[in-house]
């Protein structure tokens, strides 16, 4: 099979990335094998490539927003059959039995698995995956638009549904690329009102006409007060400045896996009246099925931008540089 594997860590480069012949994985007991039909190319995969993250394996295989259909299955494994559409993410497996997994917070696990980190990702033709963490994809979807919904999405509706706002309220969006510009659809279908903040022209023009009820650039304040607030970029420099944007009981949650230092806080400020501040880490199973629950009844897909398997390199470059307008995905097969 071809894959583009890690050849350097380090600021992303056309050299970063090279494509290499490899022997197709076989399952395992409790495994399938999916044949890659397209996987989104996510920020956390700039992250591994970049040595942003640590312990990434020489050789890596990254990508983990999958979608494609099952070409073999392994021993013991029920509920798959070759040619059924299969997706693929982030999470590629948990323990089971430590006490995060047995209270349902899976995505919390003291050891977890990562697809395209710690395992080989979907940046190749075949993949394998935990049977028990992969998820049924609707028969006849485009695997280019369904790809991204396997991170971006997941993680923007786990930020989503645990700020727990209700209609008419209003929601902030700082920073606007792959999960936010599928945040403000779910928003939307929720009557909410949403304002986006972003350091791009381009980013920003997307979110106009996608209908986001303000949009201003970085260091521009809503015009309202947030009941609540989603930071994507992994910019902590501006942590403060949206704290100042929360109303009273506001709460911000930051998406990411990577984050620069967070400032100083005013207590006073930017704390007091019940703010508060949390993170966002991985996902749960569930919070997959939901999504793709959501994403199904409401009609929430990507804006996409396709490149072959074979320039994995330069849309990670475009993405780093701010080039794409809603999310980059590589067509393989």
């Amino acid at each position: 099979m071809k894959a583009m594997v890690l050849s350097r860590s380090g600021p992303v480069g056309p050299d970063s990335l090279i494509l290499r012949d490899l022997p197709t994985p076989s399952p395992a007991r409790g495994e399938v094998l999916i044949r890659v039909r397209s996987c989104g190319v996510c920020r956390t995969d700039l992250h591994v490539v970049e040595g942003d993250l640590p312990g990434v394996p020489p050789g890596a295989i990254p990508g983990h927003e999958i979608a494609g259909e099952i070409a073999a299955v392994g021993e013991g494994v029920t509920g798959w059959k070759p040619g059924d559409p299969v997706g693929m993410a982030w999470l590629y497996s948990s323990c089971g039995s430590c006490r995060f997994c047995l209270s349902g917070k899976e995505n919390l696990c003291l050891s977890p698995k990562f697809t395209g980190y710690d395992r080989p990702g979907g940046f190749a033709e075949y993949v394998v995956g935990d049977a028990r963490f992969v998820y049924h994809l609707g028969s006849g979807g485009d695997p280019s638009l369904m790809a991204p919904l396997l991170c971006a999405g997941i993680i923007g509706y786990r930020a989503f549904t645990r700020l727990g706002l209700l209609r008419g309220q209003h929601l902030g969006l700082y920073g606007f690329g792959a999960s936010a510009h599928l945040v403000l659809q779910m928003a939307q279908s929720s009557g909410m009102h949403v304002s986006v903040i972003s350091r791009g022209d381009r980013h920003q023009a997307l979110a106009r006409e996608m209908g986001a009820d303000f949009v201003g650039p970085s260091g521009t304040h809503p015009r309202k007060l947030l009941d609540g607030a989603i930071l994507f970029a992994p910019a902590g420099e501006i942590v403060p400045d949206i704290m100042l944007d929360l109303d009273r009981g506001g709460k911000l949650l930051i998406a990411g896996i990577h984050l620069s230092d967070i400032p100083s806080l005013v207590y006073q400020d930017q704390l007091f009246l019940e703010k508060s501040l949390g993170s966002v880490t991985a996902n749960t199973r569930e919070d997959g099925r939901g999504l793709l629950k959501m994403a199904e009844t409401f009609g929430i897909q990507p804006r996409i931008r396709k490149y072959p398997l074979q320039d994995a390199s330069l849309a990670l470059m475009d993405l780093k540089n701010d080039q794409i307008m809603g999310a980059a995905v590589l067509t393989v097969s």
